[in-house]
């Protein structure tokens, strides 16, 4: 169970530079360009908005000080400061509308993206990275990048606000303007410096969460093995745990990540203080007026905020970035399965033939070396041997779900690599070990491979299979919850709702993972006869471990360690007191009638 996985990253993680991130998220903001415009216009009249208060603030200033002051005059500033802050609120209001529809319109398609790539990744890559992980990125970072679109325009604004603000400090008294001016480098500096320590903790952080959410994936879609061993407690203890690393982690990255603002906060301070001694001096010595000094004053302020507002953003902005660095390294994340062309499939005959063919998973040795076997068209295989033969793999490589690395595999004398391979795979009718059935109905569940296909004519398809009477065991016919998973009906049911998926669809190779588990004599038969409907128009691979779908096959392919050892039918097979004999005796002899016959004739001797 994954509950102390560390911290490092997926292999398909990869490092981008800032540069390469923005310019990835245009390319996702770009079909919204209007609507981005319309909110910079927005922005660059807030700003200027905001930068004028303490102008008029400094007039009003100046006109209560004056030796004759206008009460009028003194009015109007005023009102227009007053004017000026209701401006700034509606333009305010006006902006976030505007950037909560471009949030939602850049999430939703990144969010497709990510779980379209998802999609399209081989099975290798779903068998070796957490699925939690994988929807750690594809809902939790989404999230998190979100923020970053949002603070792209905080942080313009905030720099046009100090950019306007700058030019009237420079007009005012331009001596006290660079001293305040001289705060910005230094700020820039000790951004610059922390910039690589923020995205090291914030991504050390993702991390810590996703395992988090793995865990609890795993946890929930296990929870019966937990409630069957008492477990319950263990894995709870386990979780807590994993949960703990995730908040060690996190209140680190929350410490780095706080230091930067009151530093910045501390340094504005002092350089505010400066402002106030050095300008008092300037009013007393009469080179400026109060109403300016004060001006000095609030724009000085008015100018520090933004800056360090954004060294306040600055913590998200690493989080967004992050995040993005995560999701686009799923996208971009590298597929096993190579096509080298996209040839259009509209039906094959089912020829399939394995040349000199060398596989082996990510890890491990060969599991095929040198393999050769052909099959003909319409041809039923059935392949059996002990755990770890290399009979799924076959199935597997013939559905490309993985790449083999030597040899060459052809369907129809073309190489399996040159087809399209959306067209192959729907040429392919595939049914695992452990039948993966969707929540929903049965009916549901078997137009899955036929959207388009009727009530009516799954009806008819129900009713080759022993008169539909297999359709009786369920409690609303067609129209049962299975539950997740199928966890509402048994075994045998999920199998024969998962062959009339196969059924519909009616594809011209089947590949069959038999289930290992026993099912009664009743289900036994409909799935046997829902298998022969399927077995007459395709070539079939099926990995036995029934005897009668062994029985039924027109050859049986004995496998040992990727290693074909005899093939033929049954009763050839036996006839030759071979290895095929000896898996018989183990595996396959107790499911036969001879031998429930003769240990019936057994327990009945006195």
């Amino acid at each position: 169970m994954a509950f102390h996985q560390g911290l490092s990253g997926e292999s398909y993680d990869r490092s981008y530079s800032n540069k390469t991130l923005l310019d990835r998220i245009w390319i996702y903001t770009r079909p919204y360009k209007k609507l981005l415009f319309t909110a910079m216009l927005i922005v660059m009249v807030q700003a200027t908005i905001a930068a004028l208060p303490p102008v008029l603030v400094s007039k009003v200033l100046d006109s209560t000080l004056s030796v004759d002051p206008s009460f009028n005059v003194f009015v109007l500033l005023v009102g227009a400061v007053l004017l000026i802050e209701v401006m700034g609120f509606v333009f305010y209001f006006l902006l976030r509308k505007i950037m909560v529809r471009i949030i939602a319109f850049v999430i939703r398609d990144l969010t497709v993206d990510a779980f379209a790539a998802s999609l399209r990744q081989d099975l290798a890559f779903h068998d070796n990275f957490s699925s939690g992980r994988i929807v750690s990125r594809i809902t939790t970072d989404s999230e998190d990048f979100s923020m970053l679109i949002r603070l792209t325009t905080d942080v313009l604004a905030s720099l046009l606000q100090s950019v306007v603000t700058a030019i009237i400090l420079l007009r005012t008294e331009w001596h006290l303007a660079l001293g305040v001016l001289a705060f910005v480098p230094l700020v820039v500096l000790i951004v610059a410096s922390y910039r690589k320590l923020a995205r090291k903790v914030t991504t050390r952080g993702m991390r810590a969460m996703a395992n988090v959410n793995a865990t609890i994936k795993e946890t929930i879609s296990g929870i019966s093995i937990a409630k069957n061993f008492r477990q319950e407690d263990t894995i709870y203890q386990e979780f807590q745990a994993s949960n703990k690393t995730s908040y060690k982690v996190n209140v680190q990255r929350g410490l780095v990540l706080s230091i930067v603002f009151p530093t910045m906060r501390t340094l504005s301070g002092m350089t505010i203080a400066l402002m106030v001694y050095f300008g008092a001096l300037t009013v007393v010595q009469g080179l400026i007026s109060a109403g300016a000094w004060y001006l000095i004053l609030l724009s000085s302020d008015r100018f520090l905020m933004p800056i360090l507002s954004i060294t306040s953003y600055w913590t998200q902005v690493q989080t967004g970035l992050s995040a993005a660095e995560r999701i686009f390294a799923l996208i971009d994340s590298e597929h096993s399965v190579k096509q080298i062309d996209s040839l259009e499939i509209n039906e094959i005959k089912g020829k399939i033939d394995f040349n000199n063919l060398v596989f082996k998973y990510s890890t491990g040795a060969p599991v095929l070396t040198d393999f050769d076997l052909h099959i003909k068209p319409g041809e039923n295989i059935a392949i059996v041997g002990h755990t770890g033969a290399g009979k799924s793999s076959i199935a597997r490589l013939v559905a490309r779900f993985y790449e083999f690395q030597e040899g060459e595999l052809l369907i129809d004398d073309i190489d399996i690599r040159k087809y399209d391979l959306g067209d192959l795979r729907l040429q392919m009718g595939i049914v695992n070990q452990v039948p993966f059935l969707f929540d929903g109905t049965i009916e549901e569940n078997i137009r899955f491979s036929k959207p388009d296909i009727t009530r009516a004519d799954i009806l008819q398809l129900a009713q080759m299979i022993g008169n539909g009477e297999w359709l009786e065991t369920f409690s609303n016919g067609l129209d049962t919850q299975v539950g997740e998973r199928g966890a509402h009906i048994s075994m045998g049911q999920r199998q024969l709702v998962a062959l009339m998926r196969v059924l519909v669809h009616k594809p011209s190779i089947f590949i069959l993972d038999e289930a290992t588990a026993s099912i009664d004599p009743f289900t036994e038969q409909q799935i046997q006869q829902a298998l022969n409907l399927i077995l007459k128009y395709s070539t079939s691979i099926l990995i036995a471990h029934r005897l009668s779908t062994v029985k039924s096959a027109d050859r049986i392919i004995v496998l040992d360690h990727g290693k074909i050892l005899e093939e033929g039918t049954h009763d050839q097979l036996l006839a030759t007191s071979g290895h095929y004999a000896s898996l018989y005796n183990t595996y396959f002899r107790h499911q036969s009638l001879e031998y429930v016959e003769e240990v019936g004739k057994y327990l009945k001797e006195p």
